[in-house]
């Protein structure tokens, strides 16, 4: 008994002082944390965050709603509904992305033919209730003329026309 209550008080009088001097240590180094609300972290380029449908240059979007994003989809997280303008070219009517399901795995980025949809580097995601999660296409295109640079390399800059 009174080994084991020596060992204790071993152990304690040897564990304090070394985790006190760890303490101490680290209090004159310079604070590796960042001031999160006003200094925003840097994220790497493959980085999948939010959601956001392009343009083109003449400010028109670039999703024609021909539905592989939503069949690329592990998480069956997007619904579209497809609707023709006066000129007979399709649009997506109603475009939206259930942020709660969604994975952020990228393959409807990869299976889009148009490069339409693209998944960005923002990472606050949090919100108060659920239906604010289920974003529609006027909260995921972006804005025409384009303020800021784009994440990613569109490669296609021109519109397809397809004459009959």
């Amino acid at each position: 008994m009174w080994r084991t209550f020596w060992d204790i008080i071993k152990t304690t009088v040897i564990a304090l002082p070394t985790g006190l001097m760890t303490t101490i240590k680290y209090l004159f180094k310079k604070p590796v944390t960042r001031k999160y609300p006003r200094e925003k972290m840097d994220m790497p380029p493959r980085y999948r965050g939010l959601h956001y449908l392009e343009r083109y240059e003449d400010g028109t979007e670039r999703c024609v709603c021909c539905g592989l994003c939503a069949a690329a989809c592990p998480a069956d997280a997007i619904y579209m509904e497809p609707s023709e303008n006066d000129k007979g070219e399709r649009y997506a009517e109603v475009y939206e992305i259930n942020l709660i399901r969604c994975i952020f795995c990228g393959f409807c980025e990869e299976a889009c033919p148009e490069e339409a949809i693209f998944l960005g580097h923002e990472y606050e995601i949090a919100d108060d209730h659920r239906d604010k999660f289920i974003r529609g296409k006027e909260e995921m295109l972006v804005e025409h003329p384009r303020q800021d640079r784009s994440y990613k390399t569109i490669h296609r800059r021109t519109r397809r026309y397809y004459h009959k």
